[in-house]
């Protein structure tokens, strides 16, 4: 599903050779050797390093890639030079690629969605879900109509005519995904959007999160410090290492489809979880194949099998 310069471990097998699935499906994201330096000279930080990877467009199904890793590791960086935002973009080597072509600078197609919720305060909840889409010129009716669907859609029917500051903040991180949904990007970027929120509320957010996407059925990137939340939502989990920021091992995970509290229970979730971990706290390269548990991997054979029969 991957190809990576330094060949990261994969998880388990894949039933058929990834390379062949992937064959005809256009590519979603690409990175070819990617460094990004901030700074010069000796005051230089290599924030990413010889970073490869590759995300492709799987038809009506989408793919969720969630990237962990320490402090520093880069994921942040990543995430935003694939939206395109300077400072992070251009890197100062190797090419990021976007949808088939070499830029990355920001457009519609993609959307970012992150902790601070990013709303306007002198708005409502309509008109700040809304106002992507007067941007693009579309009529009062037509967006206000496209917004009152989502807000429906994310749980808050009925709070129109509220304003953030009178909003909890899981209410308010409902209106910046809906806000960022309602445009329909391609690719779907979120740097922590539920590390605020309380563990309740975070769970909640995370069901919600995978119910909207298999709507969209579009490409998304988390990025998060919960291993239990990557391993949750990610179809592949990205493992990154720091000091230089790279991405050292690749995960498959099963596709979520139970509410997370359920997930936590099971004893492959809780073995991965804990494995997972260790290797985050170690902070290395690849260190062997990771979910070697039988339940673990009829969970992945059944998620491959529905995500090909659904991409036919």
């Amino acid at each position: 599903m991957a190809e990576t310069a330094n060949k990261p471990a994969e998880a388990s097998p894949e039933p058929t050779d990834p390379k062949t699935a992937l064959a005809t499906h256009p590519e979603v994201v690409r990175f070819t050797n990617v460094t990004k330096k901030f700074g010069v000279g000796n005051d230089s930080n290599v924030a990413l390093q010889d970073v490869t990877f590759t995300v492709h467009d799987l038809p009506n199904t989408g793919e969720l890639i969630s990237i962990v890793g320490p402090s520093g590791c880069g994921k942040s960086t990543l995430l935003r030079m694939i939206a395109g935002l300077e400072p992070h973009y251009p890197p100062t080597s190797g090419t990021v690629e976007i949808l088939g072509k070499a830029d990355s600078s920001p457009s519609s197609e993609k959307g970012l969605v992150d902790q601070k919720y990013s709303l306007f305060p002198h708005l409502t909840v309509l008109k700040n879900v809304a106002f992507g889409l007067s941007l693009r010129g579309e009529s009062r009716s037509t967006r206000e109509d496209k917004a009152a669907l989502w807000i429906k859609k994310v749980g808050l029917e009925g709070n129109e005519s509220k304003y953030p500051q009178e909003l909890s903040g899981g209410m308010q991180q409902r209106v910046a995904i809906a806000s960022t949904l309602v445009l329909n990007p391609r690719i779907l970027l979120m740097d922590e959007p539920f590390g605020a929120l309380d563990p309740k509320i975070r769970l909640k957010m995370q069901e919600l999160l995978v119910q909207l996407w298999n709507e969209q059925q579009s490409t998304v990137f988390i990025v998060t410090h919960s291993v239990e939340e990557a391993l949750y939502l990610g179809d592949r989990v990205f493992r990154m290492a720091s000091r230089p920021g790279r991405l050292v091992e690749i995960v498959q995970a099963p596709r979520p489809d139970i509410p997370p509290e359920e997930m936590r229970q099971k004893k492959w979730f809780v073995d991965m979880t804990r494995e997972l971990l260790y290797r985050l706290e170690q902070d290395k390269n690849a260190a062997g194949e990771l979910g070697s548990y039988p339940d673990y991997k009829s969970e992945i054979e059944h998620r491959h099998s529905d995500a090909s029969s659904a991409s036919k």
